[in-house]
């Protein structure tokens, strides 16, 4: 990957490996965080370094902008996955602003993302108005619950689960050996999620640690009755007495994994019996998540943060579009508006529960859409009838709209349970 030297003479190239820390000092300027590093640390994340996947805007020597890039699995509907560029660490110095580095960034690893054959690229957005230019859009939200509960109605005389599983408190050792199973499992099962590289593990667990004020959580498993491991959780308590010498303790979930729906009853029911916790914190969750409605008052449990999640951008809109899964039947065709002349075109779409087609077409659209809108209708999180009425969608044919949402959404909505 080359560069063309600019007028400003700030140049955007990858970064090499002596110029790895920083970079990394770089993207903690960024994030207002502390620039200093242990070389633990800098060692530590060392290990993700590809050559030509980290970015930097460089200006007289000194970093002022960075951008990261990795291999990523990202599943769609019907339990396929698609190879994926997952874009993090962006930030843009605020001595910089407003110079064009984040594009100019943006433009050279989406190029790079569709040549290698990447089907989408997604990200988290710190900030919802920047990425829509680039053609993301947000195709997975995130619910955080609030569990009181004392008013939750549970018998607090259950003692595990009552279908002949049972939950037990593991050690990081176990979680290493048994999480990544567990998780390939879900994977398969939910949109949205992505995959969970060794170092997620190592760090989750305390195998790899960065930072001297993480603490170790707790770790308990769900086991079916045939003893298979079916749901996992991390979990952290505080330490909150009242002044009549009352627990006022609060469980906060970290993440929670569920293969089954009878794993996430049994780990639910187990985080709010838990002595001592009066509150239960759910940690990033799907909006149509089983929690409230597993509780006998669902009032218990009130959304303390819900927003958008997971960003993605579609580079191959065929590839995207058979890759997933159709309950109904029939065709569709799409005019998809271009931002940058990567993606974009008219596509015919026939699908049917046996499988589906897209290739480029010369008829009519029946529905005209932005890049960001069609990736929140292909993981079938939005409704093509709700993005028309705001204007976001352009119906060339009356019903398609309707015809769309038939077509592309889903039972339940997608979810994913990382940040990256």
């Amino acid at each position: 990957m080359t560069t063309a030297p600019r007028a400003d003479g700030i140049d955007v190239r990858p970064v090499t490996e002596a110029e790895f820390a920083d970079w990394l000092r770089a993207v903690n300027t960024g994030f207002l965080r502390a620039s200093a590093l242990s070389e633990e640390e800098i060692e530590g994340r060392r290990r993700r370094f590809v050559p030509g996947r980290y970015l930097g805007a460089f200006d007289g020597g000194r970093c002022v902008a960075t951008f990261r890039s990795f291999d990523q699995e990202l599943t769609v509907v019907g339990g396929a996955s698609v190879p994926a560029d997952a874009v993090s660490g962006v930030t843009v110095t605020a001595t910089h602003r407003r110079r064009g580095l984040l594009s100019r960034m943006m433009a050279q690893d989406l190029a790079a993302a569709k040549e290698r054959g990447d089907v989408v690229a997604t990200l988290i957005a710190a900030e919802y108005p920047i990425y829509g230019r680039y053609g993301f859009g947000p195709a997975t939200w995130t619910s955080e619950w609030t569990v009181d509960v004392p008013r939750a109605g549970l018998d607090a005389r259950w003692a595990g689960p009552a279908d002949g599983g049972r939950i037990d408190l593991v050690d990081g050792e176990d979680v290493r050996k048994l999480g990544p199973e567990l998780h390939e499992r879900l994977r398969r099962t939910r949109p949205g999620v992505i995959t969970r590289d060794e170092m997620w593990w190592q760090l989750n667990t305390g195998a790899l640690r960065f930072d001297p004020s993480w603490k170790l959580p707790f770790f308990a498993v769900y086991r079916s009755a045939s003893g298979e491991v079916e749901g996992m959780a991390a979990y952290e308590v505080d330490d909150n007495w009242g002044d009549a010498k009352q627990p006022l303790n609060t469980a906060t979930v970290q993440w929670l994994l569920g293969a089954t729906p009878a794993a996430e009853h049994a780990l639910w029911r187990y985080l709010c019996s838990i002595d001592w916790v009066v509150t239960v914190k759910s940690g990033w969750r799907a909006p149509d998540d089983l929690l409230p409605l597993l509780l006998p008052d669902p009032r218990a449990a009130r959304i303390t943060s819900l927003a958008d999640w997971l960003w993605v951008r579609i580079l191959d809109v065929q590839r995207a579009l058979e890759a997933r899964t159709y309950e109904g039947e029939g065709a569709l065709v799409l005019e998809v508006a271009s931002v940058d002349g990567l993606t974009g075109g008219r596509y015919r779409l026939e699908a049917s529960a046996a499988g589906a087609s897209c290739a480029p077409t010369t008829r009519s659209a029946d529905v005209v859409i932005g890049l960001g809108e069609l990736a929140a209708l292909w993981l079938g999180d939005e409704s093509a009838v709700r993005l028309a009425a705001l204007g976001r969608v352009q119906e060339e044919r009356a019903g398609a709209a309707r015809k769309a949402d038939a077509l592309l959404r889903t039972s339940r909505r997608p979810w994913c349970p990382d940040m990256f």
